[in-house]
């Protein structure tokens, strides 16, 4: 590892300020993702702006029929929120299931959006619910946010501060994992509000996707025999050591029926 500076902002504002004094600075939220990549020396971001000290981005509240997630608040803490368990237990489920407990306790849902690695849970239960990504500057629907393999919608010196998830009718995720770190293979995010119907795939390609064919299946029966003859192209999906894309195009219709079995 580099040497680096280290900043511990209390607020949004300072947090800001200090990045724009410096290109090479890097925020750290969690650190699940950024710390390793350093310690290979893979990054050297020349300062650390850490956001763990800024109440403000810490915790769950109810607006409305909305759930409101503060950008540092833990993976551990969306699954054992009792708001969250109420009103969105497939995002409770979600969060449930990512890493091991030692991550849960440490990776923070800002960190995890703001990355955006092609096999995160987050991404597909931000677009399979129509959230909102919330930042220093603006706000970003889903849909918008997540742009390809690692790549988002924040420009320099923007700040993750929080998601708001409107609350379903129902919902339901189901991820099929690599055994050792638990990244989603293909998870797969459903979700029903009215006559608006929602799917949403992750690990399957290099940036989570909606299905809009599943969608219009459900819409018209929500069951999961619904999705049982609709296949996925392989075409742009992921081929690795884990799965080819065939199979992971297999896997998005599997996923996809348990998760609308599991919503029921």
């Amino acid at each position: 590892m580099y040497a680096f500076d280290y900043h511990k902002p209390a607020n949004i504002d300072e947090a800001a300020k200090l990045l724009s004094e410096s290109e090479e600075a890097a925020i750290v939220a969690g650190g699940m993702t950024l710390l390793p990549t350093m310690k290979q020396r893979l990054a050297a971001p020349e300062a650390l702006i850490d956001l763990g000290a800024i109440p403000e981005l810490v915790g769950v509240r109810e607006d409305g029929n909305e759930l409101v997630v503060g950008a540092m608040t833990t993976h551990m803490t969306v699954a054992t929120d009792v708001a969250v368990n109420k009103r969105i237990p497939a995002l409770a489920k979600l969060a449930d299931g990512i890493g091991d407990p030692q991550v849960r306790n440490r990776g923070t849902i800002g960190g995890s959006i703001a990355n955006n690695d092609p096999a995160s849970d987050y991404p597909a239960a931000l677009v399979g619910l129509g959230a909102t990504v919330t930042t220093n500057k603006r706000s970003i629907a889903a849909d918008d946010f997540f742009q390809g393999l690692f790549e988002t919608a924040l420009d320099d010196g923007e700040i993750v501060t929080g998601v708001r998830f409107p609350v379903p009718d129902i919902a339901g995720y189901q991820k099929f994992y690599n055994p050792a770190s638990r990244y989603a293979i293909v998870g797969v995010f459903v979700s029903k509000t009215g006559n608006d119907v929602r799917v949403a795939a992750t690990g399957a390609g290099p940036c989570v996707f909606r299905v809009p064919e599943m969608e219009r299946a459900l819409a018209d029966t929500w069951d999961p025999t619904a999705v049982d003859t609709i296949h996925i192209a392989a075409d742009e999906l992921n081929t690795d050591l884990h799965a080819s894309a065939e199979y992971r195009a297999h896997l998005t219709t599997v996923m996809a029926k348990r998760a609308v079995a599991d919503a029921r």
